[in-house]
Formats: structure tokens, C-alpha cells, sequence
């Protein structure tokens, strides 16, 4: 048992510590990293994890809107692809604005002028016509097919950055687009369920894609009007909704009402639709996360390997019929888009 230290206080004179008394040494303070490092391990992920977890979000999300929105509009009979769409940009905004005014993901940025406005709204209208088309596609298509039509994303980024600001691109990024288009007639010519309609909607959301890329670093370049993607969702996604809006009614008629029955007798609709809405979402803001903890590169190559995921889990899952012909457009395309990758990072590089 250690006794109690005394005291002895003289007149005129400071406290002194009985030398009979023991000493009781103080540990150095640990370096400033060591600090930081005390109760953070048992409370905090690595971040090899946190991006894993990051990319395995990604695909999950990526993948799982596909085949949700196939779900809804082959199988379960929601035959409403322009209002679901319209859900999506709803929920988009909803989230958008909880993500950015509340949890602080990105800061909020303003839109500053008319001009800043009118260019919003013209990506808003491209960003509209290429989801609801390849919504669509998903009625007509099978998802593997739809993904390979999706991979020639390149060549028609190529053919409008030509069209629109006349760039040129060198010889080897040409070469390597010819068997992205081959892939694709290949895969075209073998497909069992090919539909001439849910083919064409296809390639015009591949096509919108493209062009809103293109569009977008035209129209956003001066640092006064760039806007972080997510700040970019936040004002596209309620100007895409209210442009969808006159188009669902009188297409599709009294949607929201038919909705409404359909849900009073199955209920499950209305977790799908969530749902599905929901995933949509998280496709923007993976996006955003895997480029914050990885690279803009390394989206493009989970993208490049996405398209080939997305199209042997819908396979497993639907059971839509496959021929080998098929399989080997689709990988001469997927062969095509991983050399034009190169192609362009070798260009850039030539470059600079």
C-alpha cells in the first residue's frame, strides 16, 4: 500500500517534497501521430476498405437499378418508363438536397445568371431524352444486350466532339472505335430476343449520353459557371422532372392514378418503386465516391468491366437465351472500348 505524500511548509519558504517520499514518473508524451492513432482503430475502417466498400456500393447500385427497372418493366407489367423515369429525377433532387444542405457531402453551390440557367436546363433535356430511352430499351431488350449497345458510349462521344467542336482525335483512338461498332453488329446479328424498336431506343440513349458529355464541357467551362457534379444533379434533376411531367400525362395518360390502384391491391409496388428510386440515387453519388477516393480513370475501367457484370448477373438472374456469337460481339466491343481507353491516355500524354 503506497502511503500518503506529505507536506512540509516552512515560513518564507515554497513547499518541499519529503525526500523520503517516492517519485512518480511521468511517461514522455507520445509523438503526435501515435496520439492520433489511440481509440481510432477499434472506430475506424482502413481506407483500402472504405474504398472497396466504396466500389462494391457502386457496382451493387449500377447493377441493381438495371435490373430493378427490368424487373418493373418486363416482368412485374409496369409499363411506364417516361414516369418512373420522372421518379427517378425526383428522387434524385430529394436526395440531392438532403445530401448537400444537411449531411455536407459537397458545398452548396448557387446558380448565378440566366445564361448559367438556360445551359442547365438544355442538359436537363438531354440528360431526359437518353434516360427515358434506355428505360424503354429495358421493356424490349434483355439487360445483357442492352449493355452491349451501351458500351459503344465512346464512339459516339468520339463522332460528337468531332461534329460539335470539330476536336480530332489521332489515328490509333479511330482504329480502336472500329471493333467497338463491329461487337456490336455482331452481337446485333446473333441476338435471340433483337427488337427493332427497343434497339433503336437504345442507341439513342446511348447517343444522349454521349452528346450530354460533349454538351456539358461545352457549355460549363468558365470557372464562374463550373458546377461539382453532385451541385449539377441537385438543379437538373427537378428541371428533368418538370420537362417529363406534360410528356407522362399524355403519353402514358392518368399514370399516377393507375399507380395508385395498382398499389391498393399489391402493395409491393410502392417498396419497388421506392426502391428503385432510391438505387437511382446511389448510382450519382457512387459515382461521386469512387472518383473522391479513387480516380476519374478508375471509373472509367469499373465502367468498362460494369457493362460485362451487369450482362452475366442478368443472364443468371432472367434466364434470357445467349448464343456464342452473341457473347463474342459483346466481348470484341468491350475489347474495343478498354483500346480506345489506352488509345486516349497515350493521345493526352503525346499532348502535354
Amino acid at each position: 500500500m503506497v502511503e500518503a505524500q506529505t507536506w512540509t511548509t516552512r515560513r518564507m519558504s515554497n513547499p518541499r517534497l519529503d525526500s523520503s517520499e517516492q517519485v512518480l514518473e511521468i511517461p514522455p508524451t507520445p509523438p503526435g501521430e501515435l496520439r492520433n492513432s489511440f481509440g481510432s482503430n477499434g472506430n475506424s475502417l482502413s481506407p483500402t476498405l472504405v474504398t472497396a466498400l466504396i466500389i462494391a456500393s457502386w457496382y451493387l447500385s449500377n447493377i441493381g437499378v438495371l435490373l430493378l427497372n427490368k424487373y418493373l418493366l418486363s416482368f412485374y407489367g409496369y409499363r411506364f418508363p417516361i414516369f418512373l423515369t420522372m421518379l427517378h429525377m425526383l428522387s434524385c433532387a430529394a436526395y440531392s438536397y438532403a445530401a448537400i444542405n444537411f449531411l455536407e457531402i459537397v458545398p452548396l453551390q448557387h446558380i448565378h445568371s440566366k445564361r448559367q440557367f438556360l445551359k442547365i436546363f438544355a442538359l436537363s433535356a438531354i440528360f431526359c431524352f437518353s434516360v427515358v430511352c434506355g428505360n424503354t430499351s429495358l421493356r424490349y431488350l434483355p439487360v445483357s444486350f442492352n449493355q452491349a449497345v451501351g458500351a459503344t458510349t465512346p464512339f459516339f462521344t468520339a463522332v460528337f466532339a468531332c461534329l460539335i467542336t470539330c476536336k480530332k482525335e489521332t489515328a490509333e483512338v479511330y482504329l480502336a472505335l472500329l471493333p467497338v461498332v463491329f461487337g456490336i453488329v455482331v452481337a446485333s446479328n446473333s441476338e435471340p430476343l433483337f427488337h427493332l424498336f427497343g434497339f433503336l431506343v437504345c442507341v439513342g440513349s446511348t447517343a444522349g449520353r454521349a452528346l450530354k458529355s460533349v454538351v456539358q464541357g461545352i457549355l460549363l467551362t468558365s470557372e464562374a459557371e463550373k458546377l461539382h457534379s453532385m451541385n449539377l444533379l441537385l438543379y437538373m434533376a427537378p428541371v428533368a422532372a418538370l420537362i417529363l411531367l406534360p410528356f407522362t400525362l399524355y403519353i402514358e395518360g392518368n399514370v399516377l392514378a393507375l399507380t395508385v390502384d395498382k398499389a391498393r391491391g399489391d402493395p409491393f409496388i410502392v417498396f419497388l418503386l421506392l426502391g428503385n428510386a432510391t438505387v437511382a440515387y446511389l448510382v450519382n453519388l457512387t459515382n461521386f465516391l469512387v472518383t473522391k477516393h479513387t480516380s476519374a480513370l478508375t471509373l472509367q475501367v469499373l465502367g468498362n468491366a460494369k457493362a460485362a457484370v451487369a450482362a452475366v448477373v442478368s443472364v443468371l438472374i432472367f434466364r434470357n437465351p445467349v448464343t456464342v456469337m452473341g457473347m463474342a460481339g459483346f466481348g470484341i466491343t468491350i475489347m474495343g472500348v478498354v483500346l480506345y481507353s489506352e488509345a486516349k491516355k497515350r493521345s493526352k500524354v503525346t499532348t502535354h
